[in-house]
């Protein structure tokens, strides 16, 4: 069998500094293990490699999978964006990757958006199906876009606002309150393309230079001194957010409230965080840096779905085919 998973993880000196996107491949691949499956192998892309990039090799991947899944069974293909065939989902490429294998397993729900040799050139050559973790994500998700249970509270924040005007527009619109943070926040301060209203800071943690030892203040948002960066949300905020979000029902956050990499600046993110997870609600956080939040602060169980997909899960939302899933039979 080939397995399609996302297992395109951080390296940080060589080996994986974040392996939750290897767990969430787990339930599947033991799936096939447990049902007599001769040969696994799993295949992923993995950063964006120009060529043949060592750096971008999956040999720790493969490594970590193998720790936490010992099987002599499974073998982990190198990185399908090594071949410049994958993202043009190239005929030839994708038949050397259907080759010696007799079905098709896709579970990477975090590349389904990609018409990639990968997820949909293969899919065309063998019988397809739909791992666990893709058939889980396209039903979690999928609830935030019928009928939900309300107050329905969607929390937006990361540095483009371009990039989720979308899911804004598709979902913010039946949401009863919309909590904006972060450099979206200073996107939307003098212009609102949305159509309807959020809620933006009213306090930010500012500081004159984009450095993580920069000296901090606390300054309403609307008055921002010149030649500051509002890198937080204030505490005003934090509290007036944390207190929406514990009346929500239904929650989906998708982006921090600054950059929260930094400590001088995490705060904002944190409270929100924090908020989400002990919301009495049905939430669902989206994006690698709200995931990466969660875990940090050993929250992640306490969602009650963190989506393994960024751009996949926005585009799903917004209301898009995934071209990855429409080629699966049903």
């Amino acid at each position: 069998m080939l397995v399609r998973s996302d297992l395109n993880v951080p390296l940080e000196d060589g080996r994986v500094a974040d392996d939750t996107r290897i767990r969430a491949s787990l339930p599947t691949l033991q799936y096939l293990l447990d049902h007599d499956a001769k040969e696994v192998a799993v295949c992923s892309h993995l950063g964006r490699p120009k060529g043949s990039d060592p750096a971008f090799s999956m040999t720790p991947v493969a490594r970590r999978l193998r720790e936490l899944l010992p099987d002599e069974r499974i073998d982990v293909l190198e990185n399908t964006r090594f071949d410049p065939g994958e993202t043009t989902n190239d005929p030839e490429f994708a038949r050397r990757l259907a080759d010696d294998y007799e079905l098709f397993v896709e579970d990477a729900f975090g590349s389904v958006h990609r018409a990639h040799a990968s997820t949909v050139g293969v899919a065309e050559l063998l019988p397809a199906y739909a791992g666990l973790l893709l058939e889980r994500e396209l039903e979690e998700l999928g609830k935030l876009l019928g009928e939900v249970e309300r107050p329905f509270v969607l929390v937006s924040g990361g540095a483009k606002v371009e990039d989720k005007l979308g899911v804004l527009r598709n979902l913010g619109g039946k949401a009863d309150v919309v909590l904006v943070g972060g450099k979206m926040a200073e996107q939307l301060r003098d212009e609102n393309p949305l159509g309807f209203p959020v809620e933006l800071p009213t306090d930010v943690v500012a500081a004159a230079a984009f450095e993580e030892d920069a000296e901090t203040k606390v300054v309403p948002y609307h008055s921002l001194p010149e030649g500051c960066l509002g890198l937080d949300i204030g505490p005003e905020t934090r509290a007036a957010f944390a207190a929406e979000i514990a009346k929500a029902r239904t929650i989906f956050w998708n982006g921090p409230m600054g950059v929260f990499e930094w400590p001088a600046f995490a705060e904002g993110t944190k409270a929100v965080a924090e908020a989400v997870a002990a919301a009495e609600a049905f939430s669902v956080v989206g994006g690698a840096d709200s995931n990466r939040a969660l875990n940090e602060l050993g929250l992640i169980d306490e969602v009650s779905w963190a989506s393994t997909g960024g751009g996949a899960a926005l585009e799903l939302l917004e209301g898009k085919e995934l071209p990855g899933v429409e080629v699966i039979p049903e």
